[in-house]
């Protein structure tokens, strides 16, 4: 059974940084490129940052030089480290895995930026 967890949202100041995971299981991790999307409300979800199967990462303009993507093929887990938080971050971060014809979702995690 494939699982995408999600973790480490909540509710963090603007300026502040936090740390998101995603632990997966039930598919063959390595050989999957790896992303997070968000959807902020009212939005439609939007493609943040990739990482694919040989490590290269992606990340859309608004996120450059803040946040972070990485992958652990050992604990098939990815992170996404983001830094300097906008109130524009706040969003539900989700967790996808893609390769060849498949893709799966993750519920879920949701971040607040506020004061």
């Amino acid at each position: 059974q494939v699982q995408l967890v999600e973790s480490g949202g909540g509710l963090v100041q603007p300026g502040g940084s936090v740390s998101l995971s995603c632990a997966a299981s039930g598919f063959s991790f390595r050989h999957y490129n790896m992303g997070w999307y968000r959807q902020a409300p009212g939005s439609e979800r939007e493609l943040v940052a990739t990482i694919r199967h040989d490590d290269i990462a992606q990340y859309i303009d608004s996120v450059k030089g803040r946040l972070t993507i990485s992958r652990d093929n050992a604990r098939n887990t990815i992170h996404l480290q983001m830094n300097n938080l906008k109130p524009e971050d706040t969003a539900v971060y989700y967790c996808n895995a893609a390769g060849g014809d498949m893709g799966y979702w993750g519920k879920g995690t949701l971040l607040t930026v506020s004061s």
